[in-house]
């Protein structure tokens, strides 16, 4: 039984000690056989680290490593490279000072490595330029330059907007050092969660080959379902197989690939006695995110349903942070589908990737805005399979009620910020929910499925000329589920923006 790699993203380490490694050497070599400066973008603990190192050794030509790898025949052995490495994972940049210092001791780094007769007294951006030329005379080679997570310097302080704009201004500069001395370079490949526009921080970078959605490399960074059948098949025993998929597995970059699983979520899952739990999503608290769903007003229950185009998906900057950007970036929604639409332009439809992502995040936006986090999930999700309605009420009430007063400020006049809390709850019970759900006279708000019952939930403000149960009936939302033979619950709720609270709670079995 092969070892599993949980924390090590040295693939030296994970070749020589018998860890388990998907060869990922195909991608690899399609990218290195000719001279070339790429980006990507993934998630985070997406395996972008063990990708850079894998290119640090192939260009320096530790051959050994390679063996019986798809690589291993075709790569010209003969050629060793010098690297320049410069990772920014294990880094935090809370201030434009501390980005400076991490980014001279990469540099200082680089010259101990290479022995380089350099002396580092200038600005950071002239101490990159020499150490280029300085590696290049020493080899009389040109450069590999490696980046990892080229943007923890700016998303380390994305809600502080001086501090963020301030280190992008710093990485701009930085990384324009690498276009300037182009001819020095043989390949360059910068890695990252978030892609920013090509006005700032790449606009004077401008020669990278985006390959982020690029079809050819969607799994470079991933284990796919075969993957998994194939290489963990020791630890497979006794999982359920489909109920894995449902946790972990729903990344997409290309929908003619396989749907992925984020590596660390597998390691993890295996390591903990095949436990499901929320691993990815436990390692980082979105905090900001929940802050910048609440600043843009934007509408939770539309996470099921977006549809935008790649623009949209590439656009990223401190000054304005679309939030649809900064959820497909981070891994919070994926793509589910994708077509061209009338004037040929391709619109992606995204969702969240799996069970793990949907209901921890929507878990977490609850909890986030009590002044008293909920823990009774289980209490309250007993209470509505039961259709006790009256304590559903009561339950709703006091979630709203609970809402910490420097929250309400903001959102007092967001009125999908209301419906968006009754939705997060719901997903939050891990129960299946459907919004903005099609019927052949309107559109259900939202949807609730159990095993005997479905739920039609219509919600409205206060002031409103029909009241929302009304709604219901008089359009008739439930006729298309009629034929399931399950109980039929009719639910409307009037929301008050003064009392920031629920003002109406009507229910009625069909």
């Amino acid at each position: 039984m092969k070892n599993l790699p949980i924390g090590i993203s040295t693939f030296e380490i994970i070749r020589q000690y018998d860890y388990v490694y998907i060869d990922k050497t195909h991608f690899i070599y399609e990218l290195t056989r000719l001279p070339g400066r790429y980006f990507l973008s993934r998630p985070r603990r997406f395996g972008k680290s063990l990708l850079i190192d894998t290119f640090k050794d192939l260009f320096e030509g530790k051959k050994e490593l390679f063996q019986n790898l798809f690589i291993y025949p075709k790569w010209d052995w003969n050629k060793k490279y010098p690297v320049l490495k410069i990772d920014f994972s294990d880094d935090h940049s809370s201030s434009s000072d501390i980005l400076k210092s991490r980014i001279q001791k990469n540099l200082q780094n680089l010259v101990q490595e290479h022995d380089l007769n350099l002396t580092l007294n200038n600005t950071l951006t002239n101490n990159f330029h020499d150490i280029i030329h300085a590696t290049y005379k020493k080899y009389q080679q040109k450069v590999v330059i490696l980046v990892d997570e080229y943007d923890k310097g700016i998303l380390d302080c994305i809600t502080d907007t001086p501090t963020a704009t301030a280190n992008r201004e710093l990485l701009k500069g930085f990384y324009s050092v690498i276009k300037a001395n182009d001819a020095l370079v043989q390949f360059a490949f910068l890695t990252g969660v978030s892609k920013f526009s090509k006005t700032s921080i790449f606009s004077r970078l401008n020669n990278l080959n985006d390959i982020t959605l690029n079809p050819s490399f969607a799994n470079i960074c991933s284990y796919t379902h075969h993957d998994l059948i194939s290489h963990f098949s020791d630890y497979l025993h006794n999982v359920d197989l489909q109920e894995l998929q449902r946790w972990y597995n729903g990344y997409c970059c290309d929908i003619h690939k396989p749907k992925v699983y984020n590596p660390f979520n597998i390691l993890q899952f295996f390591s903990n006695n095949n436990q499901f739990k929320n691993y990815w999503f436990d390692t980082g608290t979105p905090s900001f995110l929940i802050k910048l769903i609440l600043q843009n007003e934007y509408y939770l229950p539309n996470s099921e349903q977006l549809i935008t185009d790649e623009s949209l998906l590439s656009t990223f900057d401190t000054e304005k942070i679309p939030i649809i950007s900064l959820l497909w970036q981070t891994g919070y929604l994926t793509i589910e589908n994708s077509f061209s639409d009338e004037t040929g332009i391709i619109q992606y439809q995204l969702n969240y990737p799996n069970f793990e992502v949907q209901y921890s995040l929507n878990k977490f936006f609850v909890n986030f805005l009590s002044e008293h986090p909920i823990n009774n999930f289980v209490i309250f999700r007993k209470m509505l399979l039961q259709a006790d309605f009256d304590s559903l009420q009561n339950l709703f009430k006091n979630l709203f009620a609970n809402i910490s007063f420097s929250l309400s400020q903001h959102i007092k006049n967001y009125e999908g910020f209301y419906a968006s809390v009754i939705y997060a709850f719901l997903v939050g019970l891990s129960l299946h929910c459907k919004t903005e759900d099609h019927t052949s006279f309107g559109r259900i708000d939202l949807t609730l499925f159990t095993h005997n019952k479905i739920f039609l939930f219509e919600f409205k403000m206060k002031h409103h000329h029909q009241s929302p149960l009304q709604q219901i009936k008089s359009k008739k939302y439930y006729e298309k589920y009629l034929n399931l033979n399950k109980e039929i619950y009719l639910i409307g709720i009037i929301f008050d923006l003064d009392t920031q609270n629920i003002l109406t709670f009507e229910w009625e079995k069909l």
